[in-house]
């Protein structure tokens, strides 16, 4: 029997999106038909709708990615199943029930062996490390910058490193919150505090670091990059690079001198041109724009129902970041809205046609009647009104005068 595929993946955002289904579909492929995949909920599990969360996850796993996926709590089958996949939530809540429990320890087990696909992501990501970010203690709740322990399932790659996802983050506008929800401010400040031999891994958001536990390479795949971070200097990776994990370790332990070697081509062009949810409103709000302003009804229709398309597309999203599907439902609402009060972009030709038709057709049937003054009283009052009624070969046709 061939040995089992070893991988790690972590994911700065997306986990659930449409711009991550062709990470998810290569990384599953790799074990066949019908591997034995869990979902790990621990980091959402305190919140009240954690249940919905685990079924939005399954019906994306299901539908866009064709695997079945059983819902996890424990240790018990973490071991022996193909792929194990965790994401959003509290990284401090999964902290308190993996770090040095039998879960942490089943994680580590996985990565240290080799062996599985293990895929983590946003805040479960954020956990993998020797130290982890608590950012909703210091971005929602005010906490002064500062770490906690990790799980430190990386120690096993030789990587002394904290993993940093949303490290693009821009949810912010008009203040900083790059380095999931940190600033510059307050990761210079956190820098600080790590030991000299720590690294920092940023991961952006839709962005995956593929790590093939047997081949030993690092490919960087979705739409960002991967961040190498020491004492305020960095080394990018942009999508469809790739090195080996020796380089990685490397570069986490400080030696200087290394350039990125150019980036190879996407797997898959649907997998580079993935817009998120926030980018496809923003275009199908272009898109209105533009028709309502040249008067194109059909265009006008076509960008609502290309919206109310990626709402369904992005539906099983777990992780809503940048306001997510309620804030695209939110927008397509307005468009509909702003689409009836344009309802009078069609021609004038279209906007009489209601009134004029039967007019015209009075006129036929007075003709055929033999009531040709009465008839030609109808054509005369609609040519006073600016319609210009000829009769052809086809039947009448009607015109406005310009």
């Amino acid at each position: 029997m061939p040995e089992r595929p070893g991988v790690l993946v972590l994911m700065g955002s997306g986990e659930t999106a449409p711009t991550m289904v062709e990470v998810h579909r290569s990384v599953v492929g790799r074990f066949g038909r019908g591997p034995r995949a869990l979902l790990l909920d621990t980091p959402y599990a305190f919140q009240e709708n954690a249940a919905d969360i685990s079924a939005r996850a399954r019906r994306y796993f299901a539908d866009s990615v064709g695997v079945k996926v059983e819902v996890a709590s424990g240790s018990g089958a973490l071991i022996e199943a193909d792929w194990v996949f965790s994401g959003p939530g509290s990284p401090t809540y999964a902290l308190d029930h993996w770090r040095g429990t039998e879960v942490g320890a089943a994680l580590k087990a996985r990565v240290g062996s080799r062996s599985g696909a293990t895929v983590l992501a946003s805040a479960a990501a954020c956990t993998v490390g020797v130290a982890a970010v608590p950012v909703y203690e210091i971005y929602k709740v005010g906490a002064e910058p500062h770490w906690r322990d990790g799980v430190d399932i990386l120690s096993s790659l030789g990587l002394p490193v904290v993993v940093i996802p949303h490290y693009d983050n821009t949810e912010g506008g008009t203040h900083d919150t790059r380095f999931c929800y940190l600033g510059e401010r307050r990761l210079s400040q956190m820098e600080r505090e790590l030991p000299d031999e720590v690294a920092v891994l940023g991961i952006d958001e839709h962005t995956a670091v593929e790590i093939d536990l047997r081949a030993e390479t690092v490919t960087v795949r979705g739409r960002g990059a991967l961040t190498v971070r020491r004492q305020g200097a960095q080394t990018e990776f942009p999508t469809g690079s790739t090195l080996a994990l020796a380089e990685l370790r490397e570069l986490a332990k400080g030696v200087s001198g290394f350039v990125p070697a150019a980036p190879v081509a996407q797997a898959s062009e649907e997998e580079s041109s993935s817009a998120t949810l926030a980018e496809s409103v923003q275009r199908c709000e272009s898109r209105f724009d533009a028709a309502a302003a040249s008067g194109d009804a059909g265009a006008l229709s076509e960008a609502v129902l290309e919206l109310e398309g990626e709402i369904t597309r992005w539906a099983a999203d777990t992780e809503e970041d940048e306001g997510g599907v309620d804030q695209a439902r939110a927008v397509l609402r307005h468009l509909v809205a702003r689409l009836g009060g344009l309802a009078d972009l069609s021609s004038p030709h279209d906007r009489l046609a209601p009134l004029v038709d039967p007019l015209v057709a009075l006129r036929g049937r007075l003709r055929k009647e033999g009531a040709y003054d009465t008839a030609d009283a109808v054509r005369d009052a609609l040519a006073e009104g600016g319609v210009l009624v000829e009769d052809t070969p086809q039947g009448p046709r009607w015109t406005l005068r310009s």
